[in-house]
């Protein structure tokens, strides 16, 4: 059994579809569904089981002798999310909840981290994940701190040769866009938020740069198709030998303009973008670039492509958005 926390919400639910396209299962899903089309993201996968996240533990036990993996993708993931003791519950202590269990049984764990632990990227963006590499980063936001608390935690235990899963690894989430994101609401990717206008003959809206080095829709980051971080996953699951903390992102940091501009060009529109102010309530803790360094990913062995910019936003506009069905 594998089991996939936050396995209803966006990445959580595209490993479910790729571990069915790989034909390894069963599949156990822990999430919240809510009142609204979450429920939508897993409607065509084959699911063993379903459970509360407040049921987590007491679920891994009663299963523990079935279950092969743990991949948690759980969390309160909006960078607007102000509650932080909420933050705290949901992203760092249940996390270590997750670790210290999987270390017990002894069953692998892939876990979810964040770019956001990058804060500004003053630090650069390398994923040094030693115990002084993570000490200089600075989150901008309570979302961020607690997806590096997390990491700080593993790289003690890590350091100091303490108890630890047979087989785990954090991976540093950019900018990943694909389908099964619509429950996101305005968290949801870019291309998800200007398909609706380039189809509809408007013009996409972006933020204007409020930076002196950076033009409105300059702004950059490293967007990453959703199907690359499956793939990532995948093969961190097939290769138990790898251990540690990872950027999953595709090394290359692309603007704002270019990936509005390739939503229009795959709907065959010419590209139209006016520009807003950013919201004063993210303006001082916005990124204006980041950018992943993927050295360590190939070090450890990780050879495939990343999808480029162009070609990820087409799959996505025409094989979904622009479909009857926009789940995958």
């Amino acid at each position: 059994m594998y089991v996939i926390t936050g396995g209803a919400g966006f990445i959580g639910s595209n490993i479910a579809w790729g571990l069915e396209q790989q034909g390894l299962g069963p599949i156990t899903v822990i999430d919240r569904l809510g009142d609204g089309d979450k429920w939508r993201n897993l409607a065509k996968r084959e699911i063993a089981e379903m459970e509360r996240p407040r049921n987590t533990l007491a679920f891994l036990d009663r299963h523990a002798d079935e279950i092969k993996a743990v991949i948690h993708m759980g969390a309160i993931s909006a960078t607007t999310e102000t509650d932080v003791d909420l933050i705290v519950e949901n992203n760092f202590r249940f996390s270590v909840g997750v670790w210290d269990w999987c270390t017990e049984n002894r069953v692998p764990l892939i876990y979810a981290s964040s770019a956001a632990t990058y804060g500004d990227g003053a630090n650069g963006f390398d994923d040094d994940a030693s115990v002084a590499g993570l000490a200089k980063l600075r989150p901008l936001n309570p979302y961020g701190w607690s997806k590096h608390l997390f990491d700080r935690r593993v790289a003690r235990i890590a350091a100091d040769g303490g108890a630890q899963p047979p087989h785990w690894a954090g991976l540093k989430f950019f900018n990943v866009y694909g389908p099964n994101e619509r429950h996101k609401g305005r968290m949801r990717s870019v291309v998800s938020q200007v398909y609706p206008r380039a189809v509809s003959g408007d013009a996409a809206v972006l933020f204007k740069s409020h930076h002196p080095n950076y033009a409105d829709g300059g702004q950059l980051r490293d967007f990453i198709w959703v199907d690359d971080c499956v793939d990532i996953v995948l093969w961190l699951l097939a290769n138990p030998s790898v251990s540690g903390i990872f950027n999953c992102g595709t090394g290359k940091a692309r603007s704002f303009a270019d990936l509005a501009s390739a939503v229009f060009k795959a709907l065959g529109r010419e590209p139209q973008i006016d520009y807003v102010d950013t919201p004063e309530d993210i303006r001082d803790k916005y990124q204006y670039f980041t950018e992943a360094g993927m050295d360590r990913l190939r070090a450890a062995g990780y050879a495939a492509p990343m999808t480029e910019l162009e070609d990820g936003v087409a799959k996505y506009v025409r094989g979904f958005l622009d479909a009857d069905d926009p789940y995958r």
